[in-house]
């Protein structure tokens, strides 16, 4: 009888265990990734009677098995239901990160400052210091970080991933390379055909992302033919460059230098090459004698006065172009303005000729680009037969600060159609096949963070760049189940987990992943606990009425005295 009390008291005592973990379950049926754990009973010690006895062969007689008492229960195991995911939670917060696990359960890894612990809790938040932590705890989220040399996520020891670093909050500017011009040239738009062009502008960046706007003249330049083909021809010619304050950064350039910048330049080109009018003599000496217009019979000798656009004699009196070379007025203003200069050349061979003639060649760059469209059908047909021509910033030698690259322009995507006399031609930065290609882009400020589902964490910028600032790093262990409750919705390991390397492992190695705006919800199952408690309680119910009945049994025998 006093055994059957101990042993309705051990059952008590374990259904009692037993119900304290449903209740701890029940309690955590709405916390974050909360594991539930059920309780394993097992029997103990035995008291044997007699024991058991073998078959007698001699006497004929069978085997006894031993008689044995029992002597109650006790727990045998706790064990959790760690690789039984919980539900999904939809939280729309963009550091609410939820474990999807493929073939292996997967575990978080945080510090608490001094040690490692683990979570399947991905409630997390950017402190102050710009650390990526536990909302619940503030314990910092570890990761990799990214190799400054060469922008590329490191996998080494986990460290905190502090994303908000001074570093990670601004991105870097980049130069314009690429730019490409597309839409219709229309022939009768009143602006190509006016004497100041069809303006078109091309926003771009410096190295140090200070934004410029270059100013295009599109206009009618006639007809011509191109290997044969009848084309339409139009100019393209660089007017100016503008600062982000409305500067002309061009300003006092000759044309021979926008010429650099861009245009067909070539100074060895000759525009045209005379050898003087009627009674004019060029001579080796690259001086001119001409007729006197003073004193009829007469001759005098002239030089070339570059710098005021004429000839002077040895009396300081100035003859024109016109007088000397028979050169036009409107040649004479290219030549004053530096479109083009006039050089002295005494081996000159003219056409035909056999022997060379002293001579004065015009020559010098041309600040214009044909562009060139088939006058069959309007497409494009070239850009002095060329898809792309260069704004020659870097190469041309007039911006020292070296802060430009060169920008290729790539017209080919342009049309000479008719559009009712209105053209729709632009000019942008970036490539023809890939925007984004050379587009350039001012100094970026972060305005927002987000994690993808192999957990790198990517800054996003107001400059149109996404950067990778790191990566969340996962813990993977041989037996899950091992690892040690310690609070806070975190483990620790033991030695039946398996230990930690300090390295971790990328998610999506074994195709599990990181979802972003969700939470993990805790896998109790309300149904099964709600059973577990009707059973535990009769469980103790009957161990209570074993206690119970025994006594009644002692208080027989002690009125056996009476």
């Amino acid at each position: 009888m006093m055994r059957s009390m101990y042993s309705a008291v051990s059952g008590l005592k374990t259904h009692q265990t037993r119900m304290d973990v449903i209740g701890n379950n029940i309690a955590n049926v709405n916390t974050v990734a909360f594991k539930s754990s059920s309780v394993t009973f097992q029997d103990i010690l035995y008291q044997n009677t007699s024991g058991a006895s073998g078959a007698n062969a001699t006497t004929g007689t069978g085997g006894v098995n031993a008689k044995q008492i029992g002597l109650g229960v006790t727990t045998g195991a706790t064990n959790i239901s760690i690789t039984n995911a919980g539900a999904a939670e939809t939280t729309g917060g963009a550091f609410d990160v939820r474990l999807s696990d493929q073939t292996t359960t997967n575990f978080f890894i945080v510090s608490t400052g001094t040690e490692n612990l683990f979570t399947r809790s991905g409630s997390f938040y950017v402190d102050g210091a710009g650390n990526l932590c536990m909302t619940s705890t503030g314990y910092t989220v570890m990761g990799w970080q990214v190799d400054p040399t060469t922008g590329l996520i490191r996998k080494d020891t986990v460290s905190a991933l502090r994303v908000m670093q001074p570093s990670n909050m601004t991105s870097p500017p980049e130069a314009t390379t690429k730019a490409n011009a597309s839409g219709i040239v229309d022939k009768f738009d009143t602006d190509v055909v006016s004497d100041s062009g069809l303006v078109k502008n091309l926003s771009f960046y410096d190295k140090l992302g200070y934004s410029y706007t270059a100013r295009f003249l599109i206009k009618d330049n006639g007809e011509t033919q191109v290997n044969g083909q009848n084309c339409k021809r139009y100019s393209v010619e660089l007017e100016k460059i503008l600062d982000s304050d409305g500067n002309d950064i061009t300003a006092g350039m000759s044309k021979e230098d926008i010429g650099k910048i861009f245009g067909n330049y070539d100074p060895n080109a000759v525009f045209a090459t005379y050898e003087g009018g009627t009674g004019t003599t060029i001579n080796a000496d690259g001086s001119v004698t001409i007729p006197d217009p003073n004193n009829a019979g007469a001759t005098i000798n002239v030089t070339h006065d570059a710098v005021n656009g004429n000839f002077v004699d040895a009396g300081g009196n100035t003859y024109t172009y016109a007088q000397v070379l028979g050169i036009s007025t409107k040649m004479q203003g290219m030549i004053t303005n530096g479109e083009a200069k006039l050089t002295f050349n005494a081996s000159y061979m003219a056409p035909g000729a056999t022997t060379a003639t002293p001579v004065y060649q015009v020559t010098g760059p041309s600040a214009t680009y044909d562009l060139n469209f088939s006058a069959e059908n309007g497409t494009f047909v070239g850009i002095n037969g060329l898809d792309a021509v260069n704004l020659n910033l870097a190469g041309s030698g007039l911006f020292p600060d070296g802060n430009f690259e060169n920008i290729e322009i790539d017209f080919s995507k342009l049309q000479n159609t008719n559009n009712g006399g209105k053209s729709t031609a632009v000019i942008d930065a970036g490539a023809v096949d890939d925007a984004a290609e050379g587009v350039g882009k001012k100094l970026g400020a972060l305005i927002g963070l987000s994690i993808d589902n192999s957990g790198k964490i990517w800054g996003t910028y107001d400059n149109g760049n996404t950067t990778v600032l790191g990566q969340i790093a996962v813990a993977q262990f041989a037996n899950a189940a091992g690892l040690e409750k310690v609070g806070d919705n975190c483990y620790t390991t033991t030695l039946n987990s398996g230990e930690f390397d300090g390295i971790g492992v990328e998610i999506d190695a074994d195709g599990s992943k990181m979802t972003s705006g969700e939470l993990e919800m805790s896998n109790v199952d309300l149904a099964s606990e709600f059973t577990s408690m009707i059973t535990t309680q009769r469980g103790f119910q009957a161990n209570s009425r074993t206690i119970t009945t025994s006594d009644t049994l002692l208080e027989e025998l002690i009125n056996l005295k009476r």
